[in-house]
């Protein structure tokens, strides 16, 4: 059960029997694997995304050797942050503030159907978008800088996003509302370090959340790893027992998924040690822990983690409840998950 509360990162463009990704997946159970066209720490262009040939075989190899069929994610958000891209063979894609500016929800659905479709393909089954933050900040170096925010009208970004999840599931393939409670309003890069949004964010940054779960059609959500004190004052989102379950949880009405950003970004790693900061996000509601190995690259991640939780169920730090709850909404989302294509 623990270990399908993990979405990880590895390198490697094939399948190799020698893999501990593999024996990941086959000795430790691990749920699900993200996907990545670049290596970070070694800063070199090859991960796990050189054509659409190459993935799909990856994909496939990877599901084969699963016992419990894996969640296979990307952060395909169109435009800057597009893992399957051109240059890999995949078509073009364009951004979610182009979306946005372009205020025609056809043009949106149109553009998401065919992102859905290069993902489906490849057997890709979880997206990692799309991101429903506000553009408060539009110069926020990982947000509005990027393209990344349809809208700083929730209204706007509640519609934008409903076409491109419906498009998404018409093609099979589950989507992933990010960064709760909202990053858009931030003026610094939650990979880099801690970033408090206490006197930038406001109440107005959970409106598409919480539309967006009203309406049911919200497969997971991701979790944001930013400090706002007027919400947690000791706690990042993430970590954050107050934001998750008592917002998110109790007043949004969510009982779906719930997925960590990276558990290794500056945020969580440079403020908290692994172990407390694996302890605080189970407890605070999140349901997968997300370890791209892309700030570090640790290969036994896995094990580890899957050690350090027992640890913490079986000394009373995490309760065997906890882990079933999220086991049950793991397998929930799962069994919709569309089969891999073959």
């Amino acid at each position: 059960k623990i270990g399908q509360m993990l979405l990880v990162g590895f390198r490697g463009l094939t399948v190799d029997e020698s893999a501990s990704i593999v024996a990941d997946i086959r000795d430790h159970a691990l749920g699900g694997v993200v996907l990545f066209d670049y290596d970070t720490p070694t800063a070199t262009p090859v991960r796990n995304i050189a054509s659409p040939e190459q993935l799909v075989s990856l994909v496939g190899g990877l599901q084969a050797v699963a016992a419990v069929p894996l969640i296979v994610a990307v952060d395909e958000e169109g435009g800057r942050v597009a893992r399957l891209d051109q240059r890999h063979g995949f078509p073009p894609t364009v951004s979610a503030q182009a979306m946005g500016e372009r205020a025609d929800l056809a043009f949106t659905r149109q553009e998401a159907t065919g992102m859905a479709r290069t993902l489906r393909a490849a057997g890709i089954n979880l997206n990692l978008a799309p991101v429903v933050d506000l553009n408060v900040n539009p110069t926020n170096p990982i947000i509005g800088s990027l393209g990344r925010s349809f809208s700083a009208d929730p209204t706007v970004v509640t519609a934008q996003a409903g076409a491109f999840i419906d498009a998404h599931h018409q093609e099979g393939v589950a989507c992933t509302l990010k960064h709760f409670p909202g990053h858009g309003s931030s003026t610094g890069d939650t990979h880099l370090g801690v970033v408090d949004v206490t006197a930038t964010w406001s109440d107005v940054e959970l409106e598409p959340f919480q539309r967006l779960v009203a309406s049911g059609t919200v497969d997971a959500i991701l979790t944001a790893h930013v400090f706002n004190s007027t919400l947690d004052p000791d706690y990042p989102a993430t970590l954050s027992q107050a934001t998750i379950t008592g917002i998110l949880r109790d007043r949004l009405a969510y009982d779906g998924l719930v997925l960590s950003d990276d558990m290794q970004m500056g945020a969580i790693r440079d403020a908290f040690g692994y172990e407390d900061a694996v302890r605080l996000a189970i407890n605070a509601g999140v349901d997968i822990l997300t370890i791209a190995n892309q700030q570090v690259f640790e290969e036994g991640i896995v094990g580890r983690t899957i050690d350090l939780v027992e640890g913490m169920v079986g000394d009373g730090r995490i309760s065997e409840a906890r882990i079933d709850a999220s086991y049950r909404r793991i397998q929930a989302v799962k069994a919709g998950l569309a089969p891999a294509p073959g």
